[in-house]
């Protein structure tokens, strides 16, 4: 791993607001940068190691939009799949989303503990983001604090963490977190935009920006199943996108992105099954530069959720119009798993019992049955499946920090750890 660049994220996330248009004049709209030294060459000075917030997140998705790559968006379960993904980060040399569920942040807190009141969920995923907040910047990587889809059930999870995030903000003049995802697209189209455009006005507050969700991602994820949705909400219009644009613009400092479907799917598929219409995302493009004049080609920043199983010339399209972000779940899913299955493939023998294996009937295992040898196993096979998601969104080689060192900081054979 390349040394740590300990440089810490400066700034108040006071100005911000999405891309200047006609209709308001924003802070959003001025560059962030002035006189601060770069820490990575294509990125805005004002993009540093760690947790990336306020101003500084969105000169980082204006960079992402500008220059044709997408972040990766990967969800999490624990401190271990946080490192994977901070560890891709380092090694394939692009900024990373660490994305918290709402199931994922009461699997941290523990399933054991009571979530009537989500406050298992809303403990564990807190816990997660303060993880990321120490050890971020030890990675050398911006890293942008995410939660995923949030339907209109489960808003006291955002509420807490919003508190949460008042708090660090009063503290540090940042927030907790970066970002949070409302996904009210099962509710009217007006209800879903008032809902986001009323939170919104918070977050603007404390600098965190608003992913909303248009239209219907099919499949299912962590509790939301929409499997037998009518394919028609697959689709979404120009004209919503424009309405959503419109209303969530009127907020003073307010910055957002937008999911919106144009065929996604959750879950895994065999290439071909998914019908992807990127161009949805292009006209919805073409509509909003019109109706407000603007000199943008591209005046929204799009998300892309449910992109497993897709074409990656259909995913490298989306991005040309506009999308700055691609959520990753099942892949990574697969690859934790398929990691800790073949490291008890490779040494089943070991790890039979606590002494004896074919050394010798008298040999311990322990150093086999150690929990970090499977974890780190499991957390190497997805850093490795990470590298074909970096590549496909292009997200490789932007932080110009060549190439990564191998880790140190595992077990090897003479501190008592597997052999390579």
């Amino acid at each position: 791993m390349k040394s740590a660049i300990l440089a810490t994220l400066i700034g108040s996330a006071a100005a911000f607001a999405p891309a200047a248009t006609p209709m308001r004049n924003s802070a959003l709209s001025m560059s962030t940068e002035t006189t601060t030294e770069k820490a990575f060459a294509k990125l805005p000075a004002s993009v540093k190691p760690g947790v990336v917030t306020g101003p500084a997140l969105v000169d980082l998705l204006d960079a992402a939009k500008e220059q044709g790559y997408a972040i990766p968006g990967v969800n999490i379960v624990g401190t271990n799949s946080i490192n994977a993904c901070m560890e891709a980060a380092a090694s394939y040399g692009g900024p990373i989303m660490v994305t918290f569920s709402k199931g994922g942040g009461q699997f941290i807190a523990g399933k054991s503990v009571n979530n009537d009141a989500d406050q298992a969920s809303i403990a564990g995923t807190i816990a997660g983001a303060k993880h990321v907040h120490e050890v971020a910047a030890l990675y050398g990587v911006p890293v942008v604090l995410h939660t995923d889809h949030c339907q209109k059930a489960w808003l006291p999870w955002i509420d807490g963490l919003l508190t949460a995030s008042e708090e660090h903000f009063a503290a540090t003049g940042s927030p907790l977190f970066s970002s949070h995802m409302l996904d009210l697209s099962e509710e009217p189209l007006e209800e879903n935009i008032g809902i986001c455009k009323d939170y919104l006005e918070k977050f603007a507050k404390v600098g965190i920006l608003l992913e909303f969700e248009l239209g219907v991602t099919g499949g299912e994820e962590d509790g939301v199943d929409n499997t037998d949705i009518d394919s028609s909400r697959l689709y979404t219009q120009p004209e919503e996108v424009f309405y959503a644009y419109e209303q969530l613009s009127q907020v003073e400092n307010g910055a957002f992105t937008c999911a919106a479907s144009f065929g996604n799917v959750h879950g895994v598929y065999a290439p071909g099954n998914v019908d992807l219409q990127p161009k949805i995302l292009m006209n919805s493009q073409a509509y909003i530069k019109e109706k407000i004049g603007s000199d943008s080609d591209k005046p929204m920043k799009f998300v892309f959720h449910g992109g497993s199983g897709s074409d990656v010339s259909d995913i490298q399209e989306a991005i040309g119009y506009g999308v700055i972000k691609m959520n990753i779940d099942t892949d990574t899913q697969w690859s934790y798993w398929e990691g800790i299955k073949n490291f008890e493939k490779k040494w089943h023998d070991y790890l039979q019992e606590q002494i004896g294996n074919p050394e010798g009937a008298d040999k311990p295992n322990k150093k086999y049955y150690d929990p970090r040898e499977a974890l780190r196993a499991a957390e190497t096979n997805t850093v490795n499946r990470l590298d074909q998601c970096f590549a496909d969104l292009k997200c490789t080689n932007i932080l110009g920090l060549g190439a990564a060192e191998e880790a140190d900081n595992v077990l090897g054979p003479r501190r008592g750890g597997l052999p390579v």
